[in-house]
């Protein structure tokens, strides 16, 4: 991972052994499996990796869906952000690491993050440091009185020293989550638009900015499932991955 320079050349372009594709994880943010195994076929071999979340849990789709990706050879990250009390956290941990699922979120203080930690098994656990549709004021209102980033970085202290695997966080953190933690983490970088975006994310960069700040991964929803042609846009996120990676010398 090369950090930026005082004149700001260079970046904190990941180097971990991340295979470009899987750098990208579309977020299937829809009610019902069909809807979401139909975004899959259109993106073919655009997409490799997959979000799934308490929307799809709702509808009652949630495990035969990871089931199937598994089965279609899709790696699948699951985001329900796990919190309750430390022995609730471990059991749901320790039940979600029976399935095929790659990464998995969890949420709160250290006593859950380490409760969780000891049940993951295969699991990667990602702790959630702050949405990327709360700015200060929201941070404000929450009771938190503290500006985005240094919530995230105190989150983030606190998973590394748990034992967590990666942290969630907006690309505008993830280069001072790189100067102060530097590679262990994975940071996983929700909140991507590629253009100027009106929806309820407020702390948003675009895909090339994430990976320069430091993301190993980004996930990309609504400017994928909402493009006129989703696949040419998953395509060309994929392209401007490897364009980053390749020239960087850093792909597998």
């Amino acid at each position: 991972m090369t950090a930026p320079t005082a004149a700001g050349a260079g970046s904190w372009l990941s180097d971990k052994a991340i295979a470009p594709g899987d750098r990208l994880i579309v977020a299937l943010d829809v009610p019902t499996a069909a809807e979401a195994l139909e975004l899959v076929d259109l993106l073919g071999g655009h997409g490799s990796f997959y979000k799934i979340g308490m929307e799809l849990l709702a509808g009652g789709d949630f495990f035969p869906l990871l089931r199937t990706l598994h089965e279609r050879g899709k790696k699948v990250f699951v985001d329900l952000k796990f919190f309750d009390v430390p022995a609730t956290v471990a059991s749901a941990v320790r039940g979600m690491a029976r399935h095929p699922a790659t990464f998995c979120t969890i949420h709160g203080n250290d006593g859950m993050v380490r409760a969780a930690v000891a049940n993951k098994g295969h699991l990667k656990l990602l702790a959630v440091t702050a949405l990327t549709s709360l700015d200060r004021h929201d941070l404000d209102e929450m009771g938190f009185a503290c500006e985005p980033r240094d919530l995230v970085l105190s989150r983030a202290r606190a998973a590394l020293a748990a034992g967590c695997d990666g942290v969630v966080s907006s690309g505008l953190e993830a280069a001072d989550l790189r100067a102060e933690l530097g590679p262990r983490l994975l940071v996983v970088c929700p909140g991507i638009r590629p253009v100027l975006n009106d929806d309820d994310q407020k702390r948003t960069v675009d895909v090339r900015q994430a990976f320069l700040n430091g993301a190993d991964h980004i996930v990309v929803g609504r400017p994928i499932r909402e493009a006129a042609d989703p696949r040419a846009a998953c395509a060309a996120i994929q392209s401007t991955i490897v364009g980053l990676f390749d020239r960087a010398g850093t792909a597998p």
